[in-house]
């Protein structure tokens, strides 16, 4: 693990604090490296997913047909 520093509010840390234990976390800080991996997760996911979009869209304008584009998608998600 790293050390990272953040400034944040006092009502919000207090906040994280009296969660955390009702979520099951062991303190504050655990909760928030949860929230902020689930959050990093979904902006990835989605940024991921705009990519791919605009890749598909880059090679249907070039005349690749679906059958190619969606066999390449299957090969990579199948593996």
């Amino acid at each position: 693990m790293t050390m990272v520093t953040v400034r944040m509010p006092e009502d919000m840390v207090e906040d994280l604090k009296r969660i955390a234990p009702i979520l099951g976390f062991s303190g504050y800080q655990p909760l928030m490296r949860a929230y902020i991996g689930q959050a990093l997760r979904v902006d990835l996911e989605r940024l991921e997913n705009n990519t791919v979009n605009a890749l598909v869209a880059s090679l249907k304008r070039r005349g690749v047909s679906d059958n190619v584009i969606n066999e390449a998608l299957a090969e990579v998600i199948n593996g």
